[in-house]
This record gives structure tokens, sequence and C-alpha cells, in this order.
């Protein structure tokens, strides 16, 4: 028990040892750390790199985005310079760390971020024997991304993830991309909404007007949304209710409650998806390209409804007129014939019919003479008198099957032609 006694002892004495040995040797006592190197002469360069290892979420609602990075900072600090004879680097911990000087990088428009502690805290310090240091974190952050939705789903997001030293501006501290161009490196990402097209390193600067101008790195990427799981969830259902729709122009007139069910169907399941996509959406105050075809497609099958009530409306007063010409007899009960659904019936009525024409007599040779000298000056056509708008209306009020004949061309019609003017558009 005494010999253990003493081994562990001689064990925690060579580890505080060594300790003492690393401080020493980088002189860590020596000086103030609380200043930055070379203080009070030109700004210090430090130079960053930066590996994505993923990008965890984009919120559409909360308009940010979370990613994943290794960040590495470069710079030179004499005071940490020590001998060796084989220029080997020496590499720590966070220990360390928190004993010497780092650039005070921060991510502008973060919400939140955090550096892994899991099993440690994922921090690297390597120093060199010139007094070059690599010091590397792995941090998670959330950062704001404003997005314009202007074109949403077919839209296009360009978010930048933004690092500025937070207490030195640009006579102090003077913040660069390491290697240029290719600073920054991404390991394969996939997202299951986006494409992303490009990633690419900038730089600027950023001005407060109670503390001077500041270096600002930016990492810059172009998201492109993914429109298939908008068709299969949005678009496709959409058209189908609006084709569901016209269904209606093929059913007979009279048949109200199969006509008014369908179109109250395909409303009320036309407002639902229009709900579901709002409420996966930001309260903009703009409107976006799915609402232009949401709503315009609603508009075609309230349409289908409003066109089914006219129908219903003029052949009720087709009846009408007809009963009181008296071309319904007496004895028709008009309210037994509407019991059913709604409508007047006409295998129901017996309309008097139109007394035959009269054969013409022999024309006057003379009439007959003008008629085709007339016929002749015209050129051999016949000239026909066009209707006016009022006779055309009048026309289909009395034949309100007609409505139903146009609708089956002008709705499909119309229908195709917003389709090509709204895929031209936003693709």
């Amino acid at each position: 028990t005494h010999k253990l006694g003493v081994l562990t002892l001689k064990r925690q004495d060579s580890t505080k040892t060594l300790l003492i040995k690393t401080e020493q040797l980088l002189r860590i006592e020596d000086h103030d750390f609380a200043l930055r190197p070379g203080f009070g002469g030109a700004a210090i360069p430090v130079g960053i790199d930066v590996q994505v290892e993923s990008i965890d979420s984009i919120s559409e609602v909360n308009m940010d985005f979370t990613m994943t990075l290794y960040l590495r900072h470069y710079w030179k600090d004499e005071r940490l310079s020590f001998p060796s004879h084989n220029n080997q680097s020496r590499t720590f911990d966070s220990r360390l760390v928190k004993k010497i000087w780092v650039p005070d990088v921060f991510f502008v428009h973060s919400k939140r971020s955090f550096i892994h502690d899991t099993t440690m805290e994922n921090i690297m310090l390597r120093v060199y024997p010139d007094g070059n240091i690599l010091y590397s974190v792995r941090v998670t952050v959330t950062a704001l991304c404003s997005m314009d939705f202007s074109s949403f789903p077919l839209d296009t997001q360009n978010c930048s993830l933004e690092l500025e030293s937070y207490a030195y501006n640009e006579n102090d501290l003077m913040l660069y991309w390491k290697n240029g161009n290719d600073s920054l490196r991404t390991d394969e990402i996939v997202l299951s909404q986006f494409f992303i097209d490009d990633f690419h390193a900038s730089n600027g600067l950023a001005f407060y007007s109670s503390t001077g101008w500041y270096n600002r790195l930016f990492i810059n990427f172009i998201l492109r949304r993914h429109i298939f799981f908008f068709m299969l969830q949005t678009y496709f259902p959409t058209m189908l209710m609006v084709v569901l729709s016209w269904v209606s122009f093929w059913i007979d007139r009279r048949a109200v409650p199969a006509r008014v069910s369908l179109g109250m169907t395909t409303v009320l399941t036309m407002s639902t998806i229009i709900t579901g996509v709002s409420s996966s959406m930001p309260q903009v105050s703009y409107v976006k390209a799915v609402d232009v075809y949401l709503w315009t497609s609603f508009l075609f099958v309230f349409l289908s409804v409003i066109e089914y009530a006219a129908v219903n409306y003029y052949t009720t007063l087709e009846e009408m007129r007809k009963m009181k010409r008296g071309k319904i007899p007496s004895t028709f009960n008009a309210s037994q014939a509407m019991a059913f659904d709604g409508c007047f019936h006409d295998n129901d009525i017996e309309l008097t019919p139109f007394p035959p024409l009269r054969p013409s007599l022999t024309p006057d040779p003379l009439i007959a003479a003008n008629q085709s000298s007339d016929s002749r000056s015209s050129g051999g056509t016949r000239l026909r008198r066009q209707r006016s708008l009022r006779e055309n209306v009048e026309l289909l009020v009395s034949n309100s099957n007609m409505i139903d004949s146009y609708s089956r061309l002008a709705f499909p019609m119309s229908y195709l032609l917003f389709n090509t003017i709204y895929w031209s558009m936003y693709c």
C-alpha cells in the first residue's frame, strides 16, 4: 500500500512538472496576453479558412439557416516562439487557449451558436517554433438569411455567413482569407429541399459610427429550391381540382344536387390546399408565385360554380317565359315537376309545336330578276346581318344549355393559357 501511494504521488508530480515545463517553454507568465501581438504597432493579420461540414437546416418561417463548420485562424505571436531542434510544432487543447491571446471573431447576425464539447471541447491550438499559430474550433451557428419569397417555390436564395472581429477594428486586426478563394472548402452536402448552386468566399468592410471600420469576411452560398416536392404536394392537386370542377359542364343541368355538391367539394378542397401552403410560410406582405397560381386556380373553380348558378337561373327564366306564353298546359303542375331537383323537365312539358311553314308562291319574275342582279353585283355572296351583343345575350338566355357548351371549351383554353404564361414567367 505504501509503494502504491508513492507511485501515485510521483505520477502527479511528473504531470505537474510537465505542465510547468510547457508554460515555461512558451514563456506564458512573462507576457501580458490581454494585449494583442504587436500592440501599438501595425494591425496584426489574421488569416481565416473554413471547412463546412454540413448545413443542418434551412427555415423559411424563421428566415435562418444552421451550419456546422471548422473555423481555423492563423496568426503570428512571437511571444509564444520557442527553441526547437527538429522544428516540430506543439499541439494543445482548450486548456491553454484560455491563457493566451486569440482573435475574438464572431458571427454577424447569428441567433445561436456553440462550440461542440463532446467528449471534450472541440478546440485545437498548434504552436510553431517561430511563433506561428493555428487555432481551430468546431462550431455550429444559426444565422439570419433574408429571403425573398416573391418567386416561391420557384425561387433561388442567396445566404451568407459573416465573420468579424468584435473588439478590434481595422487599425488593430486585419481579417483576410488565408488561401483566397480556396479558403472555403465543403464536404459533400445534400439538402432535402435545395440544390447548392455555388459556395464562394468574399470580403468587405463594415462601419459602425461609434467604433469605426472593421474587416468582414463572407461565406456566400446560393440555394436553388427543389420544385418536384411542390409539384407533388401543391401544383398537381390544384390542377386536378380545377379539371374536376369542369366535370359539372358535362352533367345534366337539371341534376342540381350532383353539380352543386361537385362545385362545393372542389371549392373546399382548394381552400384546404391554400391554407396548408400559407401555414408553412412566413407572413410576408407581398404576393408569392404559389399564391398567384393557387388563387387563380381557386378563381377557376369558383367560376365553375357561378357558371352553374347562371345556367340554373336562365333555365328557370326560360321555363317561366314558356308558361306565360301558354306553351305549358293548364293541367301541368309546376311544383310537382320541380319537387325532385328544383328545375323544370322538358319531358314533363308539352310544348305546342310551331305551325308548319306554307309553301311559298311563285315569285314575281321582276322581283326575282332584281334579286338575281343584286346577288351578281355583290359577287355572288349572301350578306348576313351580324347579331348585336344584346341579341347574342338574349339568344344565350333563351338557350341556357349553350352556356355549358361554351364553358366546355372556354374554361380549359383559358386555364391552359394561364399555365403557359405562369410557367414561362417563373421558370
